[in-house]
């Protein structure tokens, strides 16, 4: 299968999923929604040759979903009306999706055509990986060498988000402790 066919069908089902997500009324719906739209999204990732990206793409949309579905599980689902502004709010969505989708098409319309590099700077570790750093594999030397910087911040990102949901889901899990304690000592 063709990986621009592949990628152009991942972001329609990722444009169609954010449609579903400011659509629907169920908030927990929406969440899980809009999780399938990050899901694509690393896939999109994975298939233009970005692993590391994908992966904490992957880790960070997880992480993400949990949060999210702890916090809508409990929320009613009441709908809001609104009566003279949902014209004016609804114009403003539509101009504003306009001006994105045009500025979308002459930046994507600039880019090189798929496969070729955006920067040479692959060239430069292709051809000096070996002399500079010593390092008998290209990715290693890449990602522990030339891209150190950045590798530290896909770990900080990983470490930050895992260590977040864990703080959160610990205190809601001692919040429900003392509920059932609670509970208990009434009986």
């Amino acid at each position: 299968m063709n990986v621009v066919l592949l990628l152009h069908s991942l972001l329609v089902f990722m444009i169609i999923g954010a449609f579903v997500t400011v659509e629907i009324k169920n908030m927990l719906s929406a969440v899980i929604s809009i999780g399938a739209v990050g899901f694509a999204l690393s896939m999109a990732f994975l298939f233009l040759g970005a692993p590391d990206i994908a992966i904490t793409q992957v880790i960070v949309e997880i992480l993400s979903l949990i949060l999210l579905i702890r916090a809508t599980v409990n929320v009613d689902n009441v709908a809001i009306e609104l009566k003279g502004e949902s014209v004016f709010h609804n114009r403003t969505a539509l101009i504003f999706v306009g001006i994105i989708l045009v500025f979308s098409w002459f930046a994507f319309g600039s880019l090189p055509p798929f496969g070729e590099p955006l920067m040479r700077v692959s060239e430069f570790y292709l051809y000096n990986g070996l002399a500079k750093v010593g390092a008998t594999n290209f990715v290693t030397s890449v990602i522990l060498d030339f891209r150190a910087y950045d590798t530290f911040g896909e770990a900080m990102v990983l470490f930050v988000s895992i260590s977040g949901a864990f703080a959160i889901l610990r205190r809601w899990k001692r919040e429900q402790n003392k509920d059932f304690l609670r509970i208990d000592r009434e009986l």
